[in-house]
């Protein structure tokens, strides 16, 4: 992975005190990581105002986290041919284009292909943006993974909050905002990033295929795909049964800005949990124990919403509480990536991110003809069983998986290499 050198201060052990071309990244990365969660609070006005299905409607993750996942088989390989800078600023190009081209869209078949697109640039941005403040940070890589971390979590959190309140005036909104701010992120980031890099180090473009005869790796990558049949149950179909236990309350003005809040409860929840209560669980428990916890836990709040499917606040509850167990699930499966193999840790991220994205892009696409068929708790419950062969998985797997609590003393900056690709 190539690092543009940033000229800096010297360190110093304020962390506010950084470059400008530290800020302008991080202010991309929270637009970038925003992404992901912004059209869950307008699925239901889309949906109503194109005549377009639910299972429709929830293409539009499928086809971002289908074409993320699989550009990042390819990423590491781009930005060792062209460079960090010319793939941030490719990648945030890409999004601004599609992101206008899916607000100025007239049908879901459009936005669904502009998602795609969207997807591609957020693979090139994500792939990139780590090793571009740590280049650029002052006050050492500490101070750069704090920043990076609170990016994350920060744009994760306010996605479905800016989605909310845009997509209360229109369901365009979200999509024309995020093209406005991805400009002038593009903007900032072509001035003060600065021309000097170091001489990127060639990957092959089969680098992270052959990652996958590892057997630990391959079976961690399997866990993941299973476990994000979970996390996109959750976060991807709960609208449309949240717009429908409020109607069904009597709750008058429940729309996509009391989408959004909820939401935005749930993305602090994770974001929390992912960077402040998981180290504390695994230096306690162990990376193996922690992971079965939250599976299982995981597994019963998703088995009480397909329950409890028309209780708005058991619904509103669960949401959150889930984001608060996904977070740290999050965080310790792509540490434990990191310490499952010997592999250069941005092939085994990348090739990890890859699998868990495509296997995150299924559960949108089978949650909304599964719930047409078997009623509104049914994508719930395919949400837990994903969360259960996760854990048999791991079990099946748990010989090649011995090496995952040797060192429980992560560096921040491999962890927050494995965040990068994972979680964003």
């Amino acid at each position: 992975m190539e690092v543009l050198l940033v000229s800096a201060p010297a360190a110093s052990p304020s962390l506010l005190r950084q470059p400008k071309a530290v800020w302008a990244v991080a202010f991309a990365c929270v637009i970038a990581f925003m992404g992901i969660g912004l059209v869950d609070p307008i699925l239901p006005a889309i949906s109503a105002d194109l005549g377009a299905t639910a299972a429709q409607t929830m293409l539009l993750f499928t086809s971002y986290l289908l074409v993320t996942g699989f550009a990042m088989f390819f990423t590491s390989f781009v930005s060792s041919r062209i460079g960090a800078k010319k793939t941030l600023l490719a990648g945030l190009g890409l999004i601004v284009v599609f992101a206008a081209l899916a607000g100025a869209s007239d049908s879901v078949g459009m936005i669904i292909g502009f998602r795609a697109g969207w997807g591609l640039g957020n693979a090139l941005f994500i792939s990139t943006a780590l090793a571009t403040i740590v280049g650029a940070a002052s006050g050492g890589a500490n101070s750069a993974v704090i920043l990076y971390e609170a990016a994350l979590g920060l744009g994760i959190a306010v996605g479905p909050l800016l989605g909310g309140a845009l997509g209360s005036i229109s369901w365009r909104g979200p999509f024309f905002g995020t093209a406005v701010l991805m400009a002038i992120a593009l903007i900032a980031l072509t001035i003060l990033l600065g021309g000097q890099t170091s001489r990127p180090e060639p990957v092959a473009v089969t680098a992270t295929f052959r990652a996958l005869r590892h057997p630990a790796l391959l079976t961690l990558g399997l866990a993941a795909l299973f476990y994000n049949f979970g996390f996109f149950s959750l976060l991807a179909w709960s609208p449309f049964p949240l717009e429908a236990a409020a109607a069904a309350a009597g709750v008058a003005d429940f729309g996509a800005h009391e989408l959004g809040m909820i939401f935005c409860g749930w993305g602090l929840a994770l974001a929390v949990t992912s960077v402040f209560v998981a180290p504390v669980l695994t230096r306690r428990f162990g990376r193996w124990r922690t992971l079965y916890a939250m599976l299982g836990t995981l597994a019963v709040v998703m088995a009480v919403l397909a329950v409890e499917v028309a209780n708005l606040t058991v619904l509103i509850i669960g949401i959150v509480v889930g984001g608060l167990f996904l977070g740290v699930m999050n965080t310790v499966l792509t540490e434990s990536v990191m310490e499952a193999t010997d592999l250069p840790r941005t092939v085994a991220s990348s090739t990890y991110s890859g699998v868990r994205f495509v296997g995150g892009a299924a559960a949108p696409a089978l949650a909304g003809v599964i719930a047409g068929v078997l009623g509104y708790g049914a994508p719930y419950w395919i949400g837990c069983a994903g969360l259960l062969v996760a854990a048999g998985v791991l079990w099946v797997g748990r010989g090649h998986l011995a090496r995952i609590d040797t060192h429980l003393s992560e560096e921040p900056l491999d962890e927050a290499a494995a965040l990068t690709a994972a979680d964003a």
